[in-house]
């Protein structure tokens, strides 16, 4: 039997992943063997079939993951490969901490299958050692299960019980903090502290001493030894957030202490060995930075060991819902009042654009637990307090076409408006035009009194200057929502 041609076990329950994936293999030139269950496996193990097993975690009568140990102390050479619709980082972890070869989420690429079986037959002899499994990994911080996220699971996965540098990519608040403390967390560092330092709001002059710590009449104004952040790390990891406003100077010397693992604090002469897993993050393009002589080349080689890019989300649409419910939960374990979504808001919060991604979905989420009136909240409450939160607004989508440039006043915007539309286009109005253009001010002003006012008419009538009865009766005749401000149908 040549290389590429082996038997493979596939376990799952469920019949069309099984067709689907024996066919993927088949094509591939392999011998496929199925089975719906833990039972079929152990027959199957037993009878000493098989060179790689591909295996589900949800089994009608076993864990998939936790099988892995049982499979790998009877048949040691055989490889695991793990899928799995769980798709959290969680999942991803336990498989490797059980010693899979890979994990691979569902759905999954059948390409990406073939790819993996065929490593998992050339690596065979080597068998993945299982490491220790850890008890919390449900309370892991990362949520998602967007196709986008799940490259990032596997990736952790892979370099979490390893010592290697990391360097962490993304946009701001994407969660590049998250990252390094699940490198930590998880890790073999674990035990040690977890040290945090971000360049970009410590003075320039200031960094070395931050990073290494100085010694007594180092400088003026030294009048005790301080300990940098090399030192407090000791045993665990070093956090370097925004990387990327780190001055020449200091990582000219970061540089040395990577190649060494040795540094000497500020004024001192001392080397003190550098026991620290370093992981590093920024937001901008080193390699742009490295072009412009405002990034060391090398420094870069030595931080970028394993990169690890995070998806802004903007590409992670599906997991807005989960991350949100999140953020609600989190807010009201703090002692904000609890709200839930309904399916108008979610939508609403998916069709957003997040510039300031995770972090500002999250500061979104506290502002309604804390302002939105009613526990369950809407689509027009949602709109009111996120995106009014800063100087009123109106939402993005509403704000288009409605942009005034300069300062023209009320009466010059209607001017022109006539203009454009009756006396340009050479057509006689029709009879009522009075009427109409009031409705197109009046529907506006109404909606934007009921959303400043959260929908109270009596606050809404002072504000317009009618009693209550008059602004029922707009509100009526413009068909404007009286407790959201929004319009009816």
């Amino acid at each position: 039997m040549s290389l590429q041609t082996r038997t493979i076990i596939v376990v799952d329950d469920d019949s069309g992943i099984r067709t689907v994936v024996r066919q993927a293999l088949q094509r591939a030139g392999h011998v496929v063997r199925t089975t719906d269950s833990a039972a079929g496996l152990w027959k199957l193990i037993d009878e000493g079939v098989g060179d790689v097993l591909v295996t589900d975690v949800l089994l009608p009568d076993a864990n998939g993951l936790d099988m892995i140990p049982l499979v790998t102390a009877r048949r040691p050479e055989l490889p695991v490969i793990v899928m799995s619709a769980q798709n959290t980082l969680s999942t991803a972890v336990r498989a490797t901490e059980q010693g899979a070869f890979d994990y691979l989420p569902k759905p999954f690429d059948l390409n990406e299958l073939t790819r993996s079986v065929k490593s998992a037959i050339e690596s065979a002899g080597k068998p993945v050692v299982a490491g220790e499994v850890r008890s919390d990994g449900d309370s892991l911080p990362m949520i998602g299960r967007s196709s986008a996220m799940q490259e990032v699971y596997r990736t952790l996965a892979r370099v979490i019980p390893t010592d290697l540098t990391v360097m962490v990519l993304g946009e701001s608040g994407t969660g590049k903090e998250l990252v390094a403390r699940a490198l930590h967390e998880l890790g073999p560092r674990r035990t040690g502290p977890f040290v945090a330092i971000n360049m970009a709001a410590i003075p320039r002059e200031l960094i070395e001493t931050e990073l290494f710590g100085h010694e007594r009449g180092a400088f003026t104004g030294a009048a005790s030894r301080s300990t940098g952040r090399f030192e407090q790390a000791q045993g665990g990891t070093l956090f370097l957030d925004e990387i990327g406003d780190m001055p020449m100077d200091a990582q000219t010397r970061l540089l040395r202490v990577l190649q060494s693992g040795e540094f000497t604090t500020v004024g001192g002469t001392r080397a003190l060995k550098a026991n620290v897993r370093i992981v590093a993050a920024t937001h901008k393009d080193l390699r742009r930075l490295i072009d412009s002589g405002l990034f060391r080349e090398d420094l870069y080689y030595r931080l970028n060991v394993v990169p690890i890019r995070l998806p802004p989300l903007r590409a992670r649409v599906e997991d807005i819902p989960e991350l949100a419910r999140h953020f609600l939960d989190r807010a009201a374990s703090e002692g904000l009042p609890r709200k839930l979504l309904d399916s108008g808001a979610i939508n609403w919060l998916m069709e957003q654009s997040w510039p300031g991604n995770v972090r500002e979905l999250e500061n979104a989420m506290r502002r309604l637990a804390a302002l939105a009136r009613d526990e369950v909240v809407t689509a027009a409450a949602a709109e009111l307090w996120i995106t009014k939160a800063d100087g009123g607004m109106l939402p993005p989508e509403r704000a288009q076409g409605a942009k005034i440039e300069g300062d023209e006043s009320l009466e010059t915007i209607i001017l022109q408006w006539l203009q454009r539309h009756l006396v340009q286009s050479g057509r006689e109005p029709e009879d009522g035009l009075y009427n109409r253009l009031l409705a197109e001010f009046e529907r506006p002003v109404l909606e934007i009194a009921m959303l400043l006012t959260r929908g109270n008419q009596l606050k809404a009538a002072r504000m317009l200057g009618v009693n209550r009865n008059t602004l029922r009766k707009m509100l009526t005749d413009r068909g404007v929502e009286p407790g959201t401000g929004r319009r009816q149908g």
